[in-house]
């Protein structure tokens, strides 16, 4: 089992291509745990909704076969994402915010293979990480992106770098920012230096850094070796949920190749890549069909990321 940790949400997305009639479930954690339950994998999801979207929330899971925690809410949380370039380039307004998650059992995550946290908007306290991490000794993996936001009273999202982040950090095994999370936290543009980005995230003691860099690939680096990995070129529909749904396919391949990360890195890349040509949760994905398209990247041995320190 993986256990997958932050507050579902209900979005409206608009992109170039299309936009959905009305909000559809969405999340860092949960579209986390909708790629990994269509690779075959058992996955508990843990967050806050409110009563308001709870019974559709329990029918979405039960269809898409995901065993949940739920914790008390006011409201159900979401955001319009309005996408004005193919780049994955988007205004961010928030629609409703669900309350803290609190205190969690930990026979939620105890004997899971990996545990993944996936905030989208300050709901995973630094406390909880903490905590989590003295009871937990598998693979612990954080998306930064819900710890980096803010909301201004006009409901517009910001990002900052809050005090601690560094040491919170620290406390996990794998943390993958995207390029600009990546730049909140360290200062670095990464279209420009990716590699001195992973650097300075690493210091602060994870062991693996993921630097994701939308259609450009990704960055993994480990301490001892830097590997870039190709992007898996599509027709991009809608960019939501690309960087949830590697940290899906990145953990779900390190686990089962005994933590290969050229072939983890290309599994997740692939992840993302089907999510991507499609909007919302009703994407189709297996196993099998990663697959398919990892056979391709790996066999680009030698790529780089085409950033500005390897032109």
């Amino acid at each position: 089992m993986i256990t997958a940790i932050g507050n579902p949400v209900y979005d409206y997305i608009k992109t170039q291509k299309v936009e959905t009639p009305g909000r559809v479930l969405s999340g860092c954690s949960t579209n986390a745990a909708l790629a990994l339950s269509k690779m075959g994998e058992r996955v508990h999801l843990v967050g806050a909704v409110g009563d308001d979207f709870k019974s559709k929330f329990a029918s979405d899971l039960r269809r898409f076969g995901i065993d949940h925690t739920l914790t008390p809410s006011r409201h159900t949380g979401g955001f319009s994402l309005v996408y004005y370039d193919n780049f994955g380039n988007r205004t961010l307004d928030l629609l409703g915010r669900a309350d803290n998650i609190g205190a969690i059992d930990p026979e939620l995550y105890r004997k899971a293979k990996a545990t993944l946290i996936g905030p989208i908007l300050g709901e995973v306290s630094f406390d909880l990480i903490r905590e989590i991490r003295r009871n937990y000794t598998g693979l612990f993996f954080c998306d930064p992106q819900g710890l980096l936001r803010g909301a201004h009273p006009d409901n517009r999202i910001f990002h900052h770098k809050p005090d601690g982040i560094e040491e919170v950090l620290g406390q996990f095994d794998v943390v993958k920012p995207n390029e600009l999370e990546g730049k909140v936290l360290t200062g670095i543009d990464c279209r420009e230096n990716p590699y001195e980005a992973a650097r300075i995230v690493k210091s602060w003691g994870p062991k693996i850094v993921i630097v994701t860099l939308a259609e450009l690939g990704s960055v993994i680096y480990d301490g001892k070796q830097f590997i870039d990995i190709p992007p898996y070129e599509i027709d991009l529909v809608d960019a939501t949920g690309a960087g949830d749904t590697y940290m899906a396919g990145f953990t779900f391949e390190y686990l089962k190749s005994g933590g290969d990360l050229w072939k983890a890195g290309c599994y997740a890349s692939c992840t993302s890549s089907i999510m991507i040509e499609h909007v919302g949760p009703d994407f189709p994905m297996s196993e099998s069909a990663i697959r398919t398209r990892q056979e391709r990247l790996l066999a680009m041995r030698g790529y780089k990321v085409q950033v500005a320190v390897n032109a």
